[in-house]
C-alpha cells in the first residue's frame, strides 16, 4: 500500500482554460562554449522596459531573454541576499515554462551574455534543480544541459579556482561526479579536456520509465457495472496482485476470479495472472472490472443485493477520530508530493497534465472519491436507524478532519451529505440530535462560498502548517489571475501576473510542513474506499430509502 502516482481519468473539479502555447526563442543558433578568458564579474546593462526602483530592476515586462539577464544582472552571491532578490528569482524559476520552455532556458544559461557571469549562472541553476529537480531528471535537455556546464565548469577551475564550491554544490544537488586521471589543477596539463569524464548516478538521473515501480496510483476496479474499489498501488502492480487485494476485500476465494479490462467500443480482454495493469504512461490496459471465471460480476447490482445493504456495522464500529487520521495520513502523503509548478502546468496548459500533474491531479480525484463514498455509504444504509448514526460518524469524521487541518477531506465530507441524494431523506435528517445538527451548521458555513469563500479563507489563514488546503478553491484562485491578465503585452511577457501566479501557488510550500504520525489499523479500510459513481444508482437507492410521498 502505497502512496502517490497517476491514476485512470476520472471526472474532478476542473477549470475550463484554453492552451497554452510557448514562444519561439529566436536567438539561440547553437551552444556558445564557456570560454576560460571571460571574466567573472563582467555585466553589461541593457535598456529594457523594466523599471527601476532603489537602483534595482523590478521586472515588470519583457523578452524572455531580457527577464532572464536582468534576473542575473541583480543576483548576489552574499549570504544577506535580500528578500527582493530571493522573491525574484523565486518567481522566474517557478513561472518560466509559461513563457520558455525547459529547453530555451538551458540555451539561454549556455548563451553569451550567461555565461560571463559564470557564478551567478550556477547559483541559479543549484536553485533551479533544488526547486524542480523531480521534473528535470525526466527532460532529455536538461540531462545534456548539465552534462555541458559541468564540463564547461570543471576546465574553467584551473583559472578560476573560487568555482570550487558552487562545483560541490552542483554537484551535491545533481548526483554528478568528477573523474580525473592526473591533477586537475596541474599547470603541466596540456588539454584539460581529455581528462575529464562526467559521470552521472543512475539513480541520480533515471527517466520516468525507471521510476515507475515506485510510483503509486489509486486503481479503480468494478466490481459491478455502477461501483468501483478505490485502491492505492504501485504503478507496477500485476493482475494476480490486484485479485488477491479485491477477494480479500470481499471477502471472495481468490480462484474464484479472473480480472478483465474492458476495451472501447466494448471489447473485454482477460488478463493473464503476470500481466501489467497500467502502460508507461500510467493509464490502465482499460476500463478493470473484476469478475468470476464464468464472466459474471462478482456482485449483484447494489439495488437488488440485500447482503451488501448490510456493510453499514463496520463503519459505525471505527473510531472516528481514527478515520479521520487514516484519511489525512492518505491524503498527505499525495499533497506532500506535488510541486509549486503543476498548479502552473495545470493552469496554463491542458495537455501538460500527463506529464508534469500527477499528484495534483490524484488529490482532486481523492477529493472526488470522499465525496462519493461518503454517498455511497449512507444511501446503501437500509435502516433509519442505523442511517441516522452513519451521518452522525460523518459529521464527527468531518470535524476531526478540519481539527487536523486537513480542509480538502472536510469539504468532500460536507459536499457528499449535501448533495440531492443525502439531503432529501428528510425522515433521517429528522432523527439527527440537535447538538449534530448544530455542529453541522458551524462546519458548513466554512464551506459557505459567499463573499469569495471568505469564512473558508479566515479559518484556514488561522490554521498552523502543516494544513491541507481545498485546492479546486485554489486552482480557480490561479485561474481568475490568469483569465484577468493578459500573458503578453506587446510580445512581453507579462512578469506582474506572473509575480501573482507564483504568490499564489506558494501556499503549497507554505503548507507543506512536515508531517505528524502514520496511518492507524483503519488504514486498510481508507485505504480501499467502496464506491458508486453513477447518480441514477445513488437516486434510486435514495428514493427506495425513503419514497416520494
Amino acid at each position: 500500500r502505497q502512496h502517490t502516482g497517476r491514476a485512470e481519468p476520472v471526472t474532478m473539479p476542473t477549470f475550463d482554460v484554453p492552451y497554452f502555447r510557448y514562444i519561439d526563442d529566436e536567438g539561440t543558433e547553437g551552444e556558445e562554449e564557456w570560454s576560460s578568458s571571460r571574466s567573472l564579474s563582467s555585466i553589461e546593462e541593457d535598456s529594457s522596459t523594466d523599471s527601476v526602483v532603489s537602483d534595482r530592476y523590478v521586472v515588470v515586462s519583457g523578452t524572455p531573454e531580457k527577464i532572464l539577464e536582468h534576473l542575473l544582472n541583480d543576483l548576489t552571491l552574499e549570504d544577506d541576499q535580500g528578500t527582493t532578490q530571493d522573491t525574484l528569482l523565486d518567481d522566474f524559476l517557478l513561472t518560466y515554462p509559461v513563457f520558455m520552455s525547459t529547453s530555451d532556458l538551458c540555451q539561454a544559461l549556455l548563451g553569451k551574455e550567461a555565461l560571463e557571469r559564470k557564478r551567478k549562472v550556477l547559483h541559479l541553476v543549484s536553485q533551479w534543480v533544488s526547486l524542480c529537480k523531480d521534473f528535470l531528471r525526466e527532460d532529455e535537455h536538461v540531462k545534456l544541459f548539465m552534462k555541458t556546464l559541468y564540463r564547461y565548469v570543471l576546465d574553467d577551475l584551473y583559472e578560476h579556482p573560487g568555482l570550487e564550491t558552487d562545483v560541490r554544490e552542483l554537484q551535491k544537488l545533481y548526483q554528478l561526479h568528477r573523474r580525473h586521471t592526473v591533477d586537475e589543477y596541474s599547470p603541466q596539463r596540456k588539454s584539460k579536456a581529455l581528462f575529464h569524464q562526467l559521470s552521472l548516478k543512475e539513480n541520480g538521473l533515471q527517466s520516468r520509465g525507471t521510476q515507475r515501480e515506485t510510483k503509486e496510483v489509486l486503481c479503480h476496479v468494478y466490481i459491478t457495472m455502477d461501483s468501483y474499489l478505490s485502491m492505492r498501488v504501485h504503478a507496477g502492480v500485476v493482475a494476480q496482485e490486484l485479485l488477491q487485494a479485491v477477494a480479500e476485500r470481499m471477502d471472495v476465494p481468490q480462484g474464484e476470479l479472473v480480472l478483465v479490462a474492458v476495451t472501447y467500443p466494448g471489447g473485454r480482454l482477460l488478463l493473464q495472472p503476470q500481466d501489467r495493469v497500467f502502460s508507461d504512461s500510467l493509464r490502465p490496459v482499460g476500463r478493470l472490472h473484476m469478475c468470476r471465471k464464468d464472466l459474471g460480476e462478482v456482485l449483484y447490482p447494489f439495488t437488488d443485493n440485500s447482503e451488501l445493504q448490510q456493510r453499514t456495522a463496520r463503519m459505525l464500529s471505527l473510531n472516528t477520530w481514527d478515520v479521520a487520521v487514516a484519511l489525512t495520513n492518505f491524503d498527505w502523503t499525495i499533497f506532500d508530493s506535488i510541486h509549486e509548478q503543476e498548479l502552473v502546468y495545470f493552469t496554463f496548459s491542458r495537455h501538460a497534465s500527463s506529464n508534469h500533474t500527477v499528484a495534483l491531479e490524484l488529490l482532486l480525484q481523492r477529493c472526488n472519491e470522499v465525496q462519493l463514498w461518503v454517498m455511497t455509504e449512507v444511501l446503501l444504509c437500509p435502516t433509519l436507524c442505523k442511517r441516522v448514526q452513519l451521518i452522525k460518524k460523518f459529521i464527527k469524521i468531518a470535524a476531526h478532519c478540519k481539527a487536523q487541518r486537513n480542509l480538502n477531506c472536510f469539504f468532500a465530507i460536507i459536499m457528499g451529505l449535501n448533495v440531492a441524494a443525502v439531503s432529501r431523506l428528510s425522515q433521517t435528517w429528522e432523527k439527527i440530535p440537535g447538538k449534530f445538527k448544530k455542529l453541522f451548521s458551524e462546519l458548513e458555513t466554512v464551506t459557505d462560498p459567499s463573499l469569495n469563500h471568505k469564512a473558508y479563507r479566515d479559518s484556514f489563514k488561522k490554521m498552523k502548517a502543516p494544513k491541507i488546503p481545498f485546492l479546486p478553491l485554489l486552482l480557480k484562485d490561479i485561474t481568475f489571475i490568469h483569465e484577468g491578465n493578459k500573458t503578453f503585452h506587446d510580445n512581453l511577457v507579462n512578469f506582474e501576473k506572473l509575480h501573482m501566479i507564483a504568490d499564489a501557488v506558494r501556499l503549497i510550500r507554505q503548507c507543506q510542513k512536515d508531517h505528524m504520525g502514520h496511518s492507524s489499523e483503519v488504514r486498510a479500510y481508507t485505504d480501499y474506499l467502496h464506491i458508486i459513481d453513477n447518480q441514477q444508482t445513488l437516486f434510486e437507492l435514495s428514493h427506495r430509502l425513503e419514497p416520494r410521498n
